[in-house]
């Protein structure tokens, strides 16, 4: 007998179909698994086998065999055990039930019959739906994360009885609720940190607003305890809130990466990715020899944080300035290539040199020159090229953390990010972008023509700081945002001033 069961493949972050195609014939015995499947799924047989004993079936002494199609296409991970077995116990006459052919399944079995969650659940259930489908039939620590796609039923069931029962009529079909619903205005709860909590720093703080108005990239430099870290911490909390749009992305990044959990549908919080210094290159980016995102796109529309900068591999920085420039990533392979998006904001830091205290206002530095010039020159010039703020940290004096002043909290900074961004979103409504950050230079051209007067001071600032092309541009786009901040239609010498202040580390004092 022939059987077909609806399944699906991951690749990148979207789902592909997958048929599982069983035939079970009288000459031999055996179960053969065949398609390219990975060596997860060839132990499936010992899986599908205790599972079918633990819960009264069998799996018959007659040969089996099953074809994962499209064949050319490989298969990785243990959610094929429960399509497996629901083809072979129909393909065998265990099971008698009409819904197969306009419904997913997804699972993998343990050996006592029960079944485990999966990792892309989001991507699949989408993409069940899109096959127009009507229902999945997925395991249920993962109902949260398929219920967030409306328009198709969810289904989830516990054990291979339990989802048998349902498939032969004899326990109800029973769909999960939708839970997709969600009030941006709410988003001051998604955060524990809040600005407020950071006292002084009202120059970093600026130069904070500033990027996450128009999507740029930052680096703070400064000594040991000045705030850097608490300070990026925090950035997300100044971000707009999340589009549904950007909010299913990400989560069908962290769905395929399996960072979910089982009780998470929709990711609505601005992701914040701190990896260590002792990252490795497939970490960061994404790849190994099954391709996985890395913290490039797990931290896609969110920020990711490097703490101490130089600290990291040269080699490991340096694979960050294709993303940081096209914001996506695609990992290749002899037989296919998979694409990850990446558009994430850089929040670097960093000491001024080893021991931390180079141009600290009351500490003294005991670093030589070269040893300066040596710890700075870790972080090359292309990539921080492609950093738009650069920022001193100073630390807080005494005074100023025992003021009783109280600091403008993230909601009200978030206020002023959000209406500079509706500026953006309005100014590129016929573009595929969203941020001034992301503009080429043709729409630099278009979007911030400078006058007379400010062509003049950027160009004596090229000259004094011999900055490159790509340094100019940063600053257009910064000047550009702190325009929109002032919800000014035109650049002017004050917007420009304020830009060129923003870097920081071209200065002559940092390049000695």
């Amino acid at each position: 007998m022939f059987v077909q069961v609806h399944s699906g493949a991951i690749t990148g972050i979207e789902a592909v179909d997958v048929t599982v195609e069983v035939n079970v014939a009288g000459g031999g015995i055996g179960l053969y698994i065949v398609g390219l499947p990975d060596n997860t799924i060839k132990e499936s047989e010992q899986r599908i086998q205790a599972a079918f004993e633990n819960s009264a079936y069998r799996l018959l002494a007659k040969k089996i065999v099953v074809n994962l199609a499209p064949a050319d296409l490989r298969k990785e991970g243990s959610l094929y055990d429960l399509p497996i077995a629901i083809g072979i116990l129909t393909a065998t006459d265990q099971l008698t039930t009409n819904l197969i052919d306009d419904s997913m399944f997804i699972g993998e079995l343990s050996l006592n019959g029960t079944i485990r969650p999966v990792k892309g659940v989001l991507p699949l259930v989408a993409h069940a739906r899109e096959r127009g489908l009507k229902r999945v039939f997925l395991p249920k620590d993962n109902v949260s994360e398929g219920a967030v796609v409306d328009g198709i039923d969810i289904i989830g069931v516990g054990s291979l009885v339990e989802i048998c029962e349902i498939l032969s009529g004899r326990m109800p079909l029973v769909a999960e609720e939708h839970i997709i619903s969600y009030d941006s205005s709410a988003v001051d709860k998604l955060y524990a940190e809040d600005f407020a909590d950071v006292k002084g720093q009202t120059f970093v703080k600026r130069a904070l607003e500033i990027a996450a108005a128009g999507g740029h990239n930052v680096i703070m430099i400064g000594s040991p305890g000045s705030g850097k870290t608490m300070l990026a911490r925090r950035m997300p909390s100044i971000l707009p809130p999340m589009t549904l749009d950007e909010a299913l992305e990400t989560t069908k990044i962290h769905s395929v990466a399996g960072k979910i959990g089982t009780h998470r549908g929709l990711i609505y919080e601005r992701p914040f990715r701190t990896p260590h210094h002792l990252t490795s290159q497939v970490a960061l980016i994404g790849g190994g020899q099954n391709p996985q995102p890395g913290e490039v796109s797990l931290a896609n529309n969110g920020v990711l944080f490097l703490d101490e900068m130089p600290e990291f591999g040269r080699s490991v920085l340096e694979v960050l300035r294709q993303p940081l420039e096209d914001r996506h990533i695609t990992i290749s392979r002899a037989k296919y290539s998979v694409d990850y998006p990446a558009n994430f904001m850089l929040i670097a830091s960093m000491n001024p040199c080893p021991c931390g205290y180079y141009n600290h206002p009351t500490k003294e530095c005991t670093c030589s020159a070269a040893t300066v010039h040596r710890y700075m020159s870790r972080i090359s010039g292309p990539l921080m090229d492609r950093i738009d703020i650069h920022v001193e940290v100073v630390p807080v004096t005494i005074s100023d953390m025992s003021a009783e002043r109280v600091e403008e909290s993230s909601e009200e900074v978030r206020r002023r990010v959000v209406a500079a961004r509706e500026i953006q979103l309005r100014r590129f409504a016929e573009l595929d972008i969203h941020c001034n950050a992301m503009m080429n230079s043709a729409m630099l051209r278009e979007f911030a023509p400078l006058s007379k007067e400010c062509s003049l001071l950027l160009e004596r600032a090229m000259q004094r700081l011999n900055l490159s092309a790509r340094a100019y541009d940063r600053i257009l786009k910064v000047a550009r945002t702190i325009a929109d901040l002032d919800n000014k239609a035109d650049i002017e010498p004050a917007h420009i001033s304020e830009a060129i202040g923003y870097r920081s580390l071209d200065r002559e004092q940092w390049r000695a």
